[in-house]
């Protein structure tokens, strides 16, 4: 079927580019020259099979077969479409950004760093393009294996420490519970193939269904539904290139995603709705959207705010899912995108104000706006969208998810998306207020301005996304209505 070679070469040209990464590490423009030139050619190779799938084809490619009834093969669908063209487009920007931050900082180790990034993006194709549970879950593992040494990157004994958290937490997860999950989907199925409207109807229901779900949403780790969420704060050690990739580019996406897909691909949104047992859900999901709300209320620390602000976020999609109605299945794709504009925006422009005056506390950003206006009205209109005020992409997505919940008459989604955007509004607004309409404490020194210009360019183009979807989402909705409308 048409897509085979730009499906292969989606998830091997990263690993490509990783190799020239490496061997031109000595000559940093260069080094650089290919991180850009890879991120941009992986970007118009995935969205080139953006036509097919929005036409309702579903390329597809096998690259090999361990197994006789098992290959390791890809399929491309609306949810992994919209995956890999969202994380290979911020990889251009965030690449952009981290030359910036990079040199900015003078960071060590800047070639491993951007090596790493690479083969996590390769990653994040393959999970993207899975075309069934085995392939996902081998995808899966390399990506966290491949962010370790990016969460470790500046090597202190106390960043070491935090990013083995991050590392056992997830292959904990990963190992000890969806690697069970599949093996019993497998042996109650016959197979792991994604299949729209599910497969195990027929095979597993009762109590053993709603106990599959279990193992299967803690064991995606990455999803940080609570209590399998304190990685994500641990990971708050890495530099901001790398928190931009694990809450908006990759590893938090890869985590909602697969969860979504699951429910979509493997439960059925029909089959799962009709079990009681299944029902768990939205209140697991509810419960982590509050709690990461209340407790990002307490932070006086910008990334760990935004890091708990992230958990909460995440379960909105987790939630979205849960409702299982139409709108809020598309609502659940959408706030992917919504997420990762807004949520890569804030971490930005946390890593500007880093990399310009050294400031990490809440505390400190009084008036900061007036000497850094750019970092700081893209702050604002990342801030905004995670509220979900208009005009911003969070909007569209929180639009979505409330109508689903109203279709289905889901009270407690209802509530639930309506007391959290309030507590997100108490902790987002306040610094706002405080960056352009207080004094600075202290007057900065007479340098001090924003940060360098990639880096600034990075985060107003982000900025420029999270508005621009709020008017121009039709195509995301065009692919994700597909989901619970699938063409004949």
């Amino acid at each position: 079927m048409t897509g085979n070679w730009q499906i292969l070469a989606a998830v091997l040209l990263p690993l490509l580019g990783a190799i020239g990464i490496a061997a031109t590490g000595t000559r940093p423009n260069l080094r650089e020259t290919v991180t850009l030139a890879t991120a941009g050619a992986l970007t118009l190779i995935v969205w080139s099979l953006l036509p097919a799938v929005l036409a309702g084809g579903r390329p597809t490619a096998e690259l090999f077969r361990p197994l006789a009834d098992l290959p390791i093969a890809f399929e491309v669908e609306p949810l992994g479409m919209l995956f890999a063209a969202l994380a290979s487009l911020l990889w251009i920007v965030n690449s952009v950004y981290s030359i910036g931050y990079m040199r900015g900082n003078q960071e060590k180790h800047q070639t491993r760093f951007y090596v790493c990034f690479a083969i996590a993006l390769s990653a994040a194709m393959g999970i993207a393009f899975a075309g069934n549970l085995l392939t996902l879950f081998l995808f899966y593992e390399v990506l966290t294996l491949s962010t370790y040494p990016l969460v470790a990157h500046k090597g202190d004994a106390a960043t070491v420490r935090q990013a083995r958290v991050y590392i056992g937490i997830l292959l904990a997860t990963s190992i000890g519970l969806l690697l069970p999950a599949i093996l019993w989907i497998y042996n109650a199925t016959g197979t792991l193939q994604f299949t729209s409207g599910g497969i195990l109807a027929g095979h597993i229901d009762g109590p053993a269904l709603g106990l599959l779900l279990f193992l299967c949403v803690f064991g995606v780790g990455k999803a940080a539904v609570m209590p399998v969420h304190r990685w994500l704060p641990a990971a708050m050690v890495a530099p901001t290139p790398v928190s931009a990739l694990l809450h908006a580019v990759a590893v938090v996406k890869a985590g909602v995603f697969t969860i979504t897909k699951l429910i979509i691909y493997v439960f059925g949104i029909d089959y799962l709705f009709a079990e009681p047992s299944a029902g768990w859900l939205i209140y697991a999901a509810a419960f982590t959207v509050l709690a990461a709300s209340i407790v990002a209320l307490r932070q006086t620390n910008l990334k760990r705010l935004l890091a708990y602000s992230t958990i909460g976020q995440l379960s909105y999609v987790v939630l979205a899912a849960a409702i299982l109605k139409p709108l809020a299945e598309v609502g659940a794709a959408v706030h992917i995108v919504a997420h990762a504009f807004g949520k890569i925006t804030l971490f930005f422009a946390a890593g500007a104000i880093y990399t310009a005056c050294k400031k990490t506390e809440i505390d400190q950003l009084r008036g900061i706006g007036r000497r850094m206006p750019w970092t700081m009205a893209a702050f604002t209109i990342g801030a905004l969208s995670m509220v979900g005020v208009p005009p911003t992409a969070g909007f569209v997505s929180k639009w979505f998810i409330l109508a689903g919940a109203f279709q289905s008459d889901n009270f407690v989604a209802i509530f639930t998306i309506i007391l959290s955007t309030a507590l997100n509004a108490a902790y987002f607004l306040p610094i706002v207020f405080r960056a352009w309409f207080r004094e600075e404490n202290v007057a900065p020194p007479s340098n001090h301005g924003e940060a360098p210009w990639p880096a600034v360019l990075a985060l107003t183009i982000t900025a420029f996304l999270t508005l621009a979807f709020f008017v121009g989402n039709q195509p995301v909705l065009d692919l994700e209505l597909q989901l619970v409308r699938p063409q004949p």
